[in-house]
């Protein structure tokens, strides 16, 4: 996707003295500063150490003793506190301006060019052929140097939407800065950065582990315990799909002006998608090599359960919206429907043009407007209750629910078992994107209490739909008078409605 410049002028307006102050605040004032300490004691333990030497010759045994015994010290203090914060932030720094080199297939073709070229210079000793290899050898260091400038100090942005579905696309946006004031880019690629491993792996990777001493006495009985780390070569799973496979293409950034990109974006599955960095890419000048350099930046995205009108749900509603009716039928504006008369109906009820009509007293019968409260429920069941697909076809009916019912003329909540009633639709959807069966993740096994009982869902004058994976004859009778249940299993996906109040 190509994209499009736009103006973005610097602050110039920035003094002297504010600049300084600013640097002063940054990260890297405080690098200098433990630099500079690291330097002024290496510089003291050296001093330490030349006076202990002359001390030594003086023949004065307890200054040599003291002086050496400081250089050691300071030695020793700056190599356990500085010099690894000082490596930890020369290692972020490097990963931050990380390249990576890909030869081209012109590239190669280049080299195997040069390579004759040189040989038959060898052969003749021919004082041109010289000059044109060396021509060439300089442009492939050319090459290099102008791609690694062209990337260099660029700054990117990723901007994702707040609220991302499986399966329908979305887009996100793209931001590329040139803050440089003279030098333009050209050609650049922001792509994505994780490595493509569809296998798992074995790498070598350091844990934390314990050394103790003696070695084959139980934790109480050993007199030294230490933390300490290991090196093990264990399994690697590949990592899930990033945030965007694609890429975007910005063939010309002029200097103090950014660029944006509008990339689509679409994931399958419901979850959490994660991306820890981006990588800007680049041919330029003469396509011998791809360089790509990797910025650290942190995105996430929260993608809902597929919202989708599936057979199920168009089967599901007619009936939850008749039991519902049902459920807050009562006196309002809007007509529920028209039946016999019974002895204790209000007069002013009396439908005249249907009595006329059938010859019989007709009364009018209105839904509730003051008690139109539904609950939507995912009845979460344990680890193994159902298949992978079973579950996640609950939890996707289970948010088609929700997103249906939000927009029909009620007060909604939400429960799921172990967390308080939810009121924001969207806040449930982010947790059904992230939710997994009970008992999953750790050691405990079923819950002990019913989930439903523990929810409550027979209190009030609310009226309860409940997505659960249960079987028919297993749902505690308190609640069939103000729930609607639909069952989900791994063979059979239907519903059964649930006797009237």
């Amino acid at each position: 996707m190509v994209a499009s410049a736009v103006p973005n002028p610097l602050e110039s307006n920035i003094s002297l003295s504010g600049r300084l102050a600013q640097w002063l605040q940054s990260a890297s004032a405080e690098v200098w500063v433990k630099f500079l300490l690291s330097l002024f004691g290496l510089g003291l333990a050296f001093a330490s150490a030349l006076f202990s030497t002359v001390s030594r010759d003086a023949g004065n045994l307890w200054a040599t003793v003291i002086l050496a015994s400081t250089s050691l010290v300071l030695a020793t203090l700056v190599g356990l506190i500085m010099v690894p914060y000082l490596a930890r932030r020369v290692a972020v720094e490097r990963f931050r301006e990380s390249f990576d080199y890909e030869v081209t297939h012109a590239g190669i073709i280049y080299v195997l060019v040069t390579v004759v070229i040189a040989i038959a210079a060898l052969n003749t000793g021919n004082n041109l052929l010289y000059i044109v290899v060396a021509a060439m050898l300089a442009a492939i260091v050319v090459s290099g140097y102008v791609s690694a400038l062209v990337l260099r100090y660029l700054e990117l942005d990723i901007r994702v939407p707040e609220h991302v579905f499986a399966g329908h696309a979305v887009l996100g946006r793209i931001v590329l800065h040139n803050p440089r004031r003279i030098l333009p880019s050209f050609s650049v690629r922001v792509v994505s950065s994780r490595k493509k491993r569809k296998k798992p792996t074995k790498q070598w990777r350091w844990e934390a582990a314990t050394f103790a001493f003696p070695f084959n006495r139980p934790a109480d009985q050993q007199w030294l315990r230490l933390p300490d780390r290991r090196l093990r070569r264990v399994m690697v799973l590949p990592p899930p799909p990033g945030l965007f496979q694609g890429m975007a293409y910005f063939p010309f950034l002029p200097p103090q002006m950014e660029a944006v990109a509008d990339l689509e974006l679409r994931f399958d599955q419901r979850g959490c998608y994660r991306e820890d960095s981006f990588g800007l890419a680049t041919r330029f000048p003469f396509a011998f090599l791809t360089k790509t350099r990797h910025v650290a930046l942190r995105r996430e995205v929260l993608v809902y359960p597929r919202i989708e009108a599936s057979n199920e749900i168009l089967e599901i509603l007619p009936l939850v919206r008749g039991e519902w009716e049902s459920f807050v039928r009562g006196r309002g504006s809007d007509l529920y429907r028209i039946r016999e008369y019974l002895p204790d109906d209000s007069a002013r009820h009396v439908d005249w043009k249907a009595t006329a009509k059938s010859g019989s007293l007709k009364v009018r019968e209105f839904a509730r407007e003051d008690e139109r409260n539904l609950a939507i429920v995912f009845d979460n069941p344990a680890l193994g209750t159902i298949s992978e697909e079973a579950y996640e076809k609950a939890v996707e009916m289970a948010a088609s629910l929700a997103w249906h019912f939000s927009h029909q003329d009620a007060e909604l909540s939400f429960l799921l078992p172990g967390l308080p009633r939810i009121g924001d639709l969207h806040e449930f959807l982010a947790a059904l994107a992230v939710v997994k069966p009970l008992g999953s993740g750790s050691t405990s096994t079923a819950p002990a209490k019913d989930p439903l009982c523990e929810m409550n869902l027979e209190s009030g004058d609310q009226y309860n739909v409940v997505v659960t994976a249960r079987r028919r004859g297993t749902v505690p009778t308190a609640l069939w008078n103000s729930s609607y249940f639909v069952f989900v299993s791994d063979d059979v996906r239907a519903t059964m409605p649930s006797p009237l109040r």
